[in-house]
């Protein structure tokens, strides 16, 4: 399926230039080819019974300087006829044409005799009571189509196909370098910025983005900075306060200093998930993995039952995977139904590599399958009675692969539970 710009554009006008050209042929062939033809025909018909006729009365000693005079002067041949049946005359351009004229003048129907590639073509008629036979050669008599007119159509649907193709790359080699640009910025990164020339509508889209890719970089650029300083100056009051609630345990309701511990470790919890989507912005170096034994130790790590799909080895950050399964198995873990330990697999393809991690939960409304990749948005009762977690988890686990160009696709399993399944070389 052709899905770029220009070829789509390339596909459309070629089919109409070919259309223009086919229409072009057939009127030029039926209002000039054709009518000359026709009336090249008539001429050459009109030339041979003509002479038939001046040979017939002709004295007999002048005839042979009369045959002679047409054969230089025409390309005739003028005889009388020999009685010998001849084939058919092969064909050549506008035969039938010339087989009507004559028919037309003689009054009967005439058809033309022999005449093999660069032999005389023949025709016997009945003139004033004598069988004659003239004889010419299609090469010289033989009607052919004005290619100067056909050749000039096809000379100009080419150039202003050609023109037009020009045109069309000129618009779509830009926006394509354009939509290659944002999926960088997309992904966080910050592209080569683009040529601003060309057309003025060209070179004001390319400035603008170009302008536009700066404000993004800085954006995340300060939303990093901002989100590690409130992380790290929130920390340590933070940690003043549980070593203050560790000294004061002797002397207070130990339930009630639980209780503010508690608090203050989901205030840690929720501060390390906002730094770690912000960190979560920047591509990280690939090199060679073995995915098998990488997802061993992950499902290892977690409890999780493992069904190898074999020795794999891939190109990728060993540092985004992890975290990626880290928290799809957390996940897991939480949302399961009971004590059922998630599952990993991996499905290594020729051109891309599935790892899927599976639980027997209760899935997620397929409304919200899209939804919950969203940061800080919760289910509330869709999968267990107590939901749990801050919201970044999945947030961050669709970053991170869109940032590495793979892919995140949830969907609920026929037998129940979810399937989450990251994508490499998507």
């Amino acid at each position: 399926m052709i899905r770029s710009l220009f070829a789509r554009t390339a596909l459309i006008l070629a089919v109409v230039f070919l259309l223009f050209q086919a229409m072009a042929t057939l009127v030029v062939y039926r209002t000039v080819i054709k009518p000359v033809a026709e009336r090249s025909a008539d001429d050459l018909a009109g030339l041979i019974v003509l002479s038939a006729q001046t040979w017939v009365e002709l004295p007999p000693d002048v005839r042979p300087a009369f045959e002679r005079e047409l054969a230089r002067r025409h390309g005739l041949r003028l005889q009388s006829a020999t009685g010998t049946l001849r084939p058919q005359a092969a064909s050549f351009p506008f035969r039938q044409e010339i087989e009507r004229a004559l028919s037309r003048r003689l009054g009967t129907e005439i058809l033309l005799e022999g005449g093999e590639e660069d032999r005389a073509v023949w025709v016997v008629m009945a003139i004033g009571g004598r069988q004659l036979q003239a004889g010419f050669y299609p090469r010289r008599y033989a009607v052919r189509p004005p290619l100067a007119a056909v050749t000039l159509v096809s000379l100009g649907t080419f150039l202003v196909l050609l023109t037009a193709l020009l045109l069309v790359r000129r618009i779509t080699v830009p926006l394509a370098r354009a939509a290659r640009a944002a999926g960088v910025v997309g992904k966080g990164g910050m592209p080569e910025p683009l040529p601003e020339s060309g057309p003025r509508e060209l070179a004001d889209l390319a400035h603008r983005f170009n302008q536009m890719a700066r404000e993004v970089q800085e954006l995340l650029e300060n939303r990093t900075t901002l989100l590690g300083g409130i992380s790290h100056d929130l920390r340590t009051p933070l940690t003043r306060m549980q070593l203050k609630l560790e000294l004061l345990q002797e002397k207070f309701d130990p339930a009630k200093l639980s209780s503010m511990a508690q608090d203050l470790a989901e205030m840690n919890t929720l501060i390390g998930g906002y730094l770690e989507l912000a960190r979560s912005t920047q591509p990280e170096a690939a090199q060679e993995l073995d995915l098998d034994e990488l997802l061993g130790k992950l499902a290892e790590k977690h409890g999780a039952a493992y069904r190898s799909g074999g020795a794999c080895r891939f190109r990728a950050g060993p540092g985004a995977i992890a975290r990626i399964l880290d928290n799809l198995l957390q996940n897991a873990q939480r949302y399961g139904a009971g004590e059922a330990a998630p599952e990993l697999r991996l499905k290594c393809g020729a051109r891309h590599v599935e790892i899927s991690v599976l639980d027997s939960g209760p899935g997620i409304p397929e409304d919200e399958l899209e939804k919950v990749l969203r940061p800080f948005y919760r289910l509330e009762t869709s999968r267990a009675a107590a939901t749990g977690g801050t919201g970044l988890g999945l947030a961050i686990v669709r970053q991170l692969a869109e940032i590495n160009g793979w892919e995140i696709r949830l969907h609920n399993r026929p037998e129940g539970g979810l399937e989450a399944k990251l994508i490499l070389g998507a």
